[in-house]
């Protein structure tokens, strides 16, 4: 910028943001994608799982006899296999996410996800060549470290550049696409389920190489997030970045006040909490008091156990285990069918979230999401011991299972799955909001973990498994009972403000109060930058937003 730039902020809560513009919608819309990774794996896991080509390579055993109820019972990858095969993925996305949040703040947000897509692929030509568990093992470990890079990323780089407006249905949009990734997996193993060769599961394996290149060649063409160049240091590159995010000319006076609140912002919070070594970027994430809820630790533990409380609805017990646990139903004819029926609720419901996350916001939506899923999981677990037991072979009771499993899917999709990673996304400090991203996403992943190794015990038949069958989901609704108390208590309110607003608004509300908090100040005026300048143009940005020229006087842009 020839001659430099003086920003000065602006006292108007209401002009430290750009107006939307169709542009700010198709970077977010295109970002989002990264969440077909996510759910895509989430899909065709599931379905090969109950392949019987995939079930005689990876067990040896023959194809049974239709009539040998005994060998058709029997004939399925044993408990650990399954464990083994669906959980090692969520263990490398759990290390993937933790890594992501340095990286992140080293080389930047776009550059780490492009890094993600690369070694998401090496690790899918592992799982594609497989023809045995141990390669199949590596290659899943590999790719969920690409995925773990990818989910947590994607995540803190959609917050950072989404207008506030509509930062909640921008980021609910990662959730969608999570939906259309499980959709897909699932039309692609039901189209591949009846092959009798390696095609039957390295043709849906194969096909997330197409989602690698899309995201990291898409992404070479987009910004790098306006607040990581701020966190870094580098206003000028901050400034020409806010301004193609925002879709206006690097003047306009809407980009300099919300380049200057962003700053302001994180001189603040430098102030707060200076972070002076490696590791006290990271013991920073837990400093403060927990009864403080704009504390540093609170806000570390509130993403944490939003990301647990999320997992621990049960929902990727059905998209992962499904199609076995449909099967054991005994009435259901197809199950990879009813696996599809409910990835189509899911998809279909997803949408209504846009609106009802920026409508009704996200505490909202998290409390009576969670109180629609303890009642359908109940439900479900009721019938399952009663009428719907496998010994009464009872079709229609099965049926009102489904029909119950769907409306648990129903009220997950338009709560808790996407309301949970805006929150994530929204209430942490510049200072520390990529390592607090990556360890929310990591518990993510550590709960999906924790999930894929313990369900095929608990709904095994075979010698010393749980064999819970419908019950399971007894376990579910009561989890939900604790989602549903996590949420009322703990889950502020952080519909319609700025990323800068959500920490005001922690410091001077309580969750169940969050609602009312309306701004009132800006961090530009509380620091000073609506009285004296702040000049970037000749700035030596060494590392830190603290080593720009103040100006001595206040200058128009």
């Amino acid at each position: 910028m020839p001659g430099g730039v003086v920003l000065t902020g602006t006292t108007d809560t209401s002009r430290i943001e750009a107006p939307v513009t169709l542009k700010a919608y198709l970077m977010c819309a295109f970002a989002a994608f990264g969440g077909i990774f996510f759910g895509y794996d989430t899909g065709w896991m599931g379905g090969v799982l109950g392949m019987k080509y995939f079930i005689r390579q990876y067990t040896g055993l023959p194809y049974p006899d239709p009539n040998d109820a005994l060998a058709v019972t029997n004939f399925h990858l044993t408990a650990r296999d399954q464990s083994l095969t669906t959980s090692i993925l969520s263990a490398g996305t759990f290390f993937g996410a933790i890594a992501a949040g340095d990286i992140a703040d080293l080389i930047g947000r776009r550059a780490t996800i492009i890094m993600g897509c690369v070694i998401f692929s090496i690790g899918c030509i592992l799982e594609t060549a497989s023809t045995g568990l141990a390669v199949m093992v590596v290659g899943r470990l590999i790719a969920g470290l690409g995925v773990g890079f990818i989910s947590a990323i994607i995540i803190l780089y959609m917050s950072e550049i989404a207008p506030k407006k509509v930062r909640g249905a921008l980021v609910a949009g990662y959730q969608f696409c999570i939906t259309i990734g499980i959709l897909l997996a699932n039309c692609v193993v039901y189209a591949t389920q009846n092959r009798d060769d390696t095609g039957s599961y390295r043709i849906p394996i194969a096909v997330q190489f197409l989602w690698a290149i899309i995201l990291g060649t898409g992404l070479f063409l987009l910004p790098e997030s306006p607040r990581y160049y701020v966190k870094k240091g580098k206003l000028e590159a901050a400034a020409k970045s806010l301004a193609s995010v925002r879709g206006q000319p690097i003047e306009s006076q809407y980009i300099q006040d919300e380049l200057a609140e962003i700053i302001a912002n994180h001189d603040y919070e430098m102030q707060v909490v200076p972070q002076t070594s490696y590791i006290g970027g990271w013991t920073a994430c837990f400093k403060g008091s927990l009864s403080n809820g704009s504390s540093n630790i609170r806000r570390t533990l509130l993403g944490i156990f939003m990301q647990m409380m999320q997992q621990l609805t049960g929902i990727n017990f059905i998209f992962y285990f499904g199609t076995v646990f449909f099967q054991s139903l005994g009435s259901i004819k197809n199950p990879f069918l009813i696996s599809l029926i409910t990835t189509l609720v899911n998809v279909c419901s997803t949408p209504l979230s846009f609106w009802m996350v920026e409508r009704f916001g996200r505490r909202f939506i998290l409390i009576y999401g969670a109180a629609g899923m303890i009642i359908a999981q109940f439900i479900v677990g009721i019938i399952g011991v009663t009428a719907g037991a496998p010994s009464k072979n009872n079709t229609s009771a099965v049926s009102a299972m489904i029909a119950f499993i769907c409306i648990n899917i129903f009220f997950f999709a338009t709560t808790w799955g996407p309301a949970a990673w805006v929150i994530v996304g929204e209430v942490f400090p510049l200072t520390i909001r990529s390592r607090g991203v990556g360890l929310s996403t990591a518990s993510n992943w550590f709960w999906n973990c924790i999930i894929g190794v313990i369900t095929p015990y608990l709904v095994g038949t075979g010698k010393g498994q749980a064999n819970l069958g419908a019950k399971i989901f007894f376990m579910w609704g009561a989890l939900c009972c604790v989602s549903f108390s996590f949420a009322y208590f703990f889950v502020p309110e952080t519909k319609g403000l700025s990323l800068e607003q959500v920490d005001k608004m922690l410091e001077e509300s309580t969750p169940r109060t969050s609602s009312k908090w309306v701004p009132h100040s800006t961090f530009a005026s509380e620091m000073g930058l609506t009285e004296k300048g702040l000049s970037i143009g000749h700035a030596e940005h060494i590392g830190s937003a603290e080593q720009v020229v103040i100006a001595n006087e206040k200058s128009q842009v």
